[in-house]
């Protein structure tokens, strides 16, 4: 394959501007007529040709002021189309025809599921027309979409302006949005849908009109999503100053979709299962996840639309920021802490992994072969903990003022991640300069720590702590430079008294690393000290911290963060898993269970920590601590550690789950932390034979579907019958329902069974299948590569070749979700040589496998190229 990659450093401002855009669009299965009239003018002097991005377009028609332009004076290439003209201003119009109902990679305009759709960003704007495919190229646009009756509603980005009917059979609507926007913002949705309306009343005065559009019979499970939507543009008046500016704000909810969602200006299109919840089909989780990514999508009106990215590079100038704020907005809907720890979660299960992998890339990422490989964890998750290290720094006032000033400096305007920078600059005293290495460094900083303990002339005890970082070279930069980070401190003794240390290093509770190493000390009487470091995840890193037992239950018992103390259980847990998988059928010594029973006991009537507490570490979160891992050994070790949990506690456990009440279901933080403290508990017991009748017993009285997923998550560690039995009874009351089968599918496909290839083969030929449908790949293969950790990397290789089979299928109908099913796979770097040798043999392959897209390709062949290092 000849492909060729792009790079930051190539970036040149555009040869021209488009100032408006009037598109008049009349869709149709097959033959869709698209016309598109631009006004184009050249910036600056110059007599380069205009070239437009192109992709599967059928070219009708071109004209110039009106004329139509000749042969000679265009080029049509395979992806471009290149006018040659003297004007320096001209209106170009420009007609294609487009198929969407032959649309399978639902990238640009595309027919599913009965309804037209859109999707451009990253590039998907060319595949609907000609156009200048990039995001600084910023237009007015004017839409005109017309149809047949028999699809009712019409909707496009900005303000209806114009609608009425086109003969007895056709209708059009024409809309405007007065805001400049680049082309990936731009959105189309025509089909017949339910209609939720309602209106929210901005700090200004403005009534603004609310739609939410979701499949017929659905409009009940989409009253929760419209009143997240309120809650966000409140919560974005409150905390940021920031107002809606718009007439009309709209929401349409598709099942098929390769994205969560899409902020397009005025008109966010969703996947479904970010926007249907009710009390019987969506668990805890599922709510939480449509509050927090209808606020993401609202918050990039400001923060990705009135400011966008200067180029594809700068892509967590948007994404990382907005993830903050969502982070932010779901703390102050929620909690902090269950919120804290679901993002480290993240951190460190998925981006610390793709750190160590070939994938590896800063935050504002070099050079990239597909432009939709960007959407990453790094880009995402590590930018927004980057983003809170600036909140950490500045404090929320001094964030603000930033924020202000960016707004002031760049509203309707393309930018880069250093005019963000320079802004935040602008609001503090420190010196950001060494900090803003956090966006072209790329790699997880590990941060050690050295205690030392000695005695001065007057028999005072000084204990000198040395903090030292150390980032280890990846696939894309093997030297590495110091950087800013900040870390959370506490010194604590074994009675929970707090000390602070003699150079006044320490202020409120930071430090500043910003060197290799630093020292401090401190005096204290009683000579056992703990450091408690980088409390509360204040930095994308790891910690190598050599503390006892006795050390990490102090921090449990008196940490004043309840995030520092989650994480010295999930240390200790780490810890025992090890000595398990060094060991193997070693005990766990009784200490260690007598300091969990009074950490639970401690916590009784704190179910929120207490729930988190008694989590294990996935599988995926311990490889992130190991390296040459036999994963048959460290799936064993940790299924013994859970099982001697059970046991040595299982007295404990049931109080726990004795102790709360069974209320009737509501959607509040209490309630949550109480159904998600039950169902730890049921998933501990479920390892002991004797308390299977409780999980048959929860999921026949289940009101809910957390309730009732607990159950079955819990059945996973049963006898096979147990659990089949219910997975049937569930499959039969929620045949009907597409997203609740996804989690019926994901079940069945993390199984650790012998039979799991039959198990997912079947699960491909249910009729609810279809690869067309991201939502069921992910739910089933996905789950597979990335959750069934035992099977998946099975050492008879048949894992990654059954995954492997299907990315071939599945890369000719959709390379974007196949892109990100590879992920996996080219993760082979910390495991074991057994493993590594097969996992390159799939991806050998795919590299050789004809006609493989740019998307899995450039994953592919650097993960294979990484092999060289």
């Amino acid at each position: 394959m000849s492909v060729q990659a792009k790079r930051r450093a190539d970036y040149q401002p555009p040869a021209f501007s488009i100032a408006t855009v009037d598109l008049h669009i009349t869709l149709h299965p097959t033959e869709t007529k698209v016309v598109s009239t631009l006004a184009i003018a050249r910036n600056g002097a110059h007599n380069a040709p205009l070239v437009l991005d192109g992709d599967g377009l059928e070219l009708n028609a071109i004209a110039v002021n009106g004329e139509a332009l000749s042969e000679e004076f265009y080029t049509l290439g395979d992806n471009t189309l290149s006018i040659n003209s003297e004007l320096d201003t001209f209106e170009l119009v420009i007609t294609t025809t487009i198929a969407p109902e032959h649309n399978k990679a639902l990238e640009g305009l595309y027919l599913s599921g009965g309804a037209y759709c859109t999707q451009c960003e990253a590039e998907g704007f060319r595949r609907i027309t000609y156009f200048m495919d990039r995001p600084d190229v910023l237009s007015v646009y004017t839409v005109t979409v017309v149809a047949d009756k028999s699809i009712p509603m019409l909707l496009a980005n900005g303000n209806p302006v114009d609608k009425g009917d086109i003969g007895a059979s056709s209708h059009f609507v024409k809309w405007h949005d007065p805001h400049p926007k680049p082309c990936y913002l731009f959105a189309l949705v025509a089909g017949d849908f339910d209609l939720l309306t309602d209106s929210y009343t901005t700090s200004s005065g403005k009534e603004v009109a609310l739609e939410l559009y979701v499949d017929k019979g659905k409009k009940s499970q989409g009253v929760f999503a419209l009143e997240s939507l309120k809650r966000a543009m409140k919560w974005d008046e409150d905390v940021f100053g920031l107002e809606y500016d718009l007439d009309i704000y709209m929401i349409v909810a598709v099942d098929f979709f390769n994205m969560g969602a899409m902020e397009n200006k005025g008109l966010n299109v969703f996947n479904s299962k970010f926007v249907l919840a009710d009390q019987e089909s969506a668990t805890d989780d599922d709510f939480f996840n449509v509050e927090s990514v209808i606020a993401h999508e609202y918050f990039h009106n400001w923060t990705g639309n009135r400011v966008t990215c200067r180029d594809w590079f700068q892509l967590s100038l948007k994404e990382g920021l907005t993830v903050f704020r969502d982070q932010q907005f779901s703390a102050d809907m929620t909690s902090a802490l269950s919120n804290r720890i679901k993002h480290v979660r993240v951190m460190r299960e998925h981006q610390f992994a793709e750190d160590a992998s070939a994938m590896s890339h800063p935050i504002r990422p070099e050079e990239v072969i597909e432009m939709n490989n960007f959407y990453t964890v790094t880009v995402y998750d590590k930018g927004a903990e980057v983003i809170r290290m600036f909140h950490t720094l500045l404090g929320p006032d001094g964030f603000r003022r930033g924020m202000d000033e960016y707004f002031k400096r760049h509203d309707g305007q393309a930018v880069t991640c250093d005019d963000f920078i320079s802004a935040m600059q602008s609001a503090t005293d420190l010196d950001l300069t060494q900090f803003a290495r956090w966006y072209s460094q790329s790699g997880t900083p590990v941060i050690s720590v050295e205690h030392k303990i000695q005695n001065d002339d007057n028999d005072d005890v000084i204990h000198t702590f040395t903090l030292s970082q150390h980032t280890p070279a990846t696939s894309d930069q093997s030297e590495k430079e110091s950087l800013y980070i900040p870390v959370n401190i506490e010194i604590i003794d074994d009675e929970g008294n707090t000390y602070t240390d003699n150079e006044s290093m320490i202020q409120n509770g930071m430090v500043i690393l910003n060197a290799p190493s630093m020292s401090f000390t401190v005096n204290a009487e009683n000579a056992s000290l703990t450091p408690v470091v980088l409390g509360n995840f204040s930095a994308p890193a790891k910690v190598e911290n050599p503390l006892d037992t006795a050390s990490l239950l102090t921090i449990f018992k008196y940490a004043k963060d309840p995030f520092n103390r989650w994480d010295a259980m999930q240390t200790l847990y780490d810890r025992c898993i090890k000595q398990i998988e060094d060991a193997p059928g070693c005990a766990i010594s009784n200490d260690i269970w007598e300091g969990i029973k009074q950490a639970i006991a401690q916590e009784q009537s704190n179910l929120e920590l207490l729930g988190e507490c008694l989590v294990t570490p996935s599988f995926e979160t311990l490889c992130q601590s190991r390296s040459n891992i036999n994963v048959s050994a460290l799936s064993k070790a940790r299924k013994a550690f859970c099982d001697q949990f059970a046991q040595a506690l299982e007295q404990e456990l049931l109080q726990v789950f004795n102790n709360i009440d069974a209320a009737s279901y509501s959607y509040t933080q209490d309630a949550v932390n109480q159904r998600r403290c039950k169902n730890v508990v049921l998933a501990h017991l479920a390892r002991l034979p004797q308390h299977e009748g409780a999980i048959v017993a929860q999921f026949d009285a289940a009101d809910n579907m957390t309730d009732t997923l607990g159950a079955l998550r819990s059945a996973q560690h049963c006898n096979s019958a147990t659990f089949d039995t219910l997975m049937a009874r569930f499959e039969a009351t929620w045949n009907h329902d597409p997203l609740v089968l996804d989690k019926w599918f994901a079940l069945h496909a993390t199984q650790n069974r012998d039979d799991i290839f039959a198990t997912i083969t079947m699960l491909c030929e249910h009729p609810q299948f279809a690869m067309s449908n991201p939502n069921r790949v992910r739910s089933v293969i996905g789950s597979f590569a990335f959750y069934n950790s035992e099977r998946f990397h099975a050492l008879d290789g048949s894992g990654y070749k059954f995954v492997t089979d299907y990315l071939l299928k599945l890369d000719a109908v959709n390379p974007q979700v196949a892109a990100r099913i590879v992920t996996p796979l080219t993760q082979w770097q910390g495991f074991a040589n057994e493993h590594q040798v097969l996992m390159k043999q799939q991806l050998g392959r795919l590299l050789n496998h004809k006609g493989l897209s740019k998307d899995v390709f450039e994953k592919v062949s650097k993960s294979l190229a990484y092999d060289k290092h």
